[in-house]
């Protein structure tokens, strides 16, 4: 029987170890802007962009290995996104991953710029790729841009204190969290040396799975307690989100998520590698509690 905690933990660490390789010490000039670089990025998580950018690539046969710059590059790129979007003039969070946020630790302006400079950090990472590699540059910069999570986080922004809308749901749902995992997806593809058709199917697998993580998330803003997630809760709510909640009620949240997972698993089926550790996967992504 696949474990999949066993499998979460060792990649994990595997992200971990590079990224402290590749990163800049945090005492490197300017150490300020390093210190919150690595206050951001070394706060735990749960590593699941760069987790399914190297099982993509095993499910096509491949080691892991061979996706491990396009791993760490989308790692950077999701931490940046992640200190703009705690930022005070956006959701103006205080707490992330159980620890005060990076803005509030070393203030506004090294917070977006420790955020800037992961974007870049991502991209430099991207080009050390050995094959395909501008088809996953491409690919990352598609899915960062204004088509892409900045599109989704503006939608978020507007779409507050307005009436539950269908159409803007899954707008944001697709660009805000979707973006980023299809990236991370077909990277880890690319950099395998995958076919279109492996392509295609690790596309309709990652945009289901895209779905389903911001379902979930929406779930346990409404749901969980501060402890468990390590962030403010009812914070959707209170702000008058457009989320799956908001729009489905939590029971048809729910029926969605449920899905969506089923979705993503018959998607797996024409790979030709490893699909037990994406199919797993899709079900942590639903039930998970954090």
């Amino acid at each position: 029987m696949f474990d999949l905690p066993t499998y979460l933990a060792a990649g994990a660490r595997w992200i971990e170890d590079a990224l402290r390789r590749l990163v800049p010490p945090a005492d490197t000039r300017p150490a300020t802007l390093h210190a919150a670089i690595h206050h951001s990025l070394f706060a735990g998580g749960k590593r699941l962009r760069p987790i399914l950018c190297a099982a993509a690539a095993e499910a096509c046969g491949a080691s892991r290995e061979v996706a491990l710059f396009p791993a760490a590059a989308i790692e950077c790129l999701h931490t940046y996104t992640l200190i703009h979007d705690d930022l005070p003039c956006m959701d103006n969070d205080d707490l992330r991953r159980g620890q005060p946020t990076c803005h509030v630790v070393y203030g506004q302006a090294i917070a977006l710029l420790a955020g800037d400079a992961l974007q870049a950090l991502a991209f430099e990472l991207a080009t050390r790729t050995p094959v395909a590699t501008v088809e996953i540059i491409r690919e990352l910069a598609t899915a960062a841009g204004s088509t892409g999570v900045v599109g989704g986080q503006v939608e978020d922004i507007q779409g507050e204190r307005l009436p539950p809308d269908a159409d803007r749901l899954r707008y944001i749902q697709q660009h805000k969290t979707g973006d980023l995992i299809i990236c991370a997806c077909r990277m880890g593809m690319l950099a395998a040396g995958a076919p279109p058709t492996d392509l295609a199917a690790i596309t309709d697998y990652a945009a289901a799975i895209g779905e389903a993580f911001q379902i979930a998330d929406d779930i346990l803003n409404a749901t969980a307690t501060p402890e468990q997630l390590g962030k403010a809760v009812g914070t959707d709510a209170a702000r008058e989100k457009t989320t799956a909640v908001s729009v489905y009620g939590l029971a048809g949240a729910r029926q969605r998520l449920h899905q969506l997972v089923a979705t993503a698993t018959a998607a797996l089926a024409p790979l030709p590698g490893n699909t037990q550790p994406l199919a797993a996967l899709a079900q942590h992504i639903a039930t998970r509690q954090s």
